[in-house]
């Protein structure tokens, strides 16, 4: 599914969902879920902080969709908030170690149900996705980088965001964020060569 395909899909499902949409509703808070969830874990790295960031998004979006004046810039409105919870969540951490969890770690540490039945299959199914195409050299190599090339990177390659969406999430000009993407690239690889 290519970016605009998802970004026109998400548009369709919050226009439906503030006609009252039951279904839609469900469906837009379902893929809010899987982006919200996939992001967070690989913005604030702690598992524990992507769960409770997926919630606070999914809450924001059930509570705010019929306030949503753009449909067609709801994806940059979920990022911006996952961004920001996890900047929060970060500011908590201050002064801690920070241990971030592998996704090996994460998928198989134990059965219990953090958010519901249905979140957590999905929750497994997005770990397995992101598992089998992420090797551990690069997982590693990415923890390494510094928060707002991490950000950029994650957000542009791994999510599809266009720059002008990175742009808006991050608060930070086009030019800025090409170029922070660039020493992003250049800082993985140099790290992926070192290991």
């Amino acid at each position: 599914m290519t970016a605009v395909t998802v970004k026109t899909d998400y548009a369709a499902l919050v226009k439906a969902a503030k006609t009252g949409d039951r279904e839609a509703m469900e469906r837009l808070l379902m893929r809010a879920q899987e982006a919200a969830y996939r992001f967070s874990l690989l913005v604030c790295g702690h598992q524990e902080d992507a769960e409770d960031v997926m919630q606070e998004a999914l809450l924001k979006t059930y509570q705010h969709v019929k306030q949503i004046s753009e449909p067609d810039a709801f994806r940059t409105w979920l990022y911006t908030t996952v961004r920001n919870a996890c900047l929060m969540k970060r500011r908590r951490h201050i002064g801690e170690p920070t241990k971030f969890v592998s996704i090996e770690q994460s998928a198989g540490e134990d059965d219990r149900m953090s958010v519901s039945e249905v979140a957590d299959e999905s929750l497994r199914a997005d770990q397995r996705m992101i598992d089998g195409w992420m090797d551990a050299r690069l997982r590693a190599a990415l923890k390494e980088l510094p928060a707002p090339y991490r950000t950029v990177l994650v957000m542009r390659e791994i999510e599809g965001l266009s720059t002008k969406e990175v742009a808006t999430i991050t608060e930070v000009s086009e030019a800025n964020v090409k170029t922070r993407l660039h020493r992003a690239r250049l800082m993985l690889r140099r790290r992926l060569e070192d290991k």
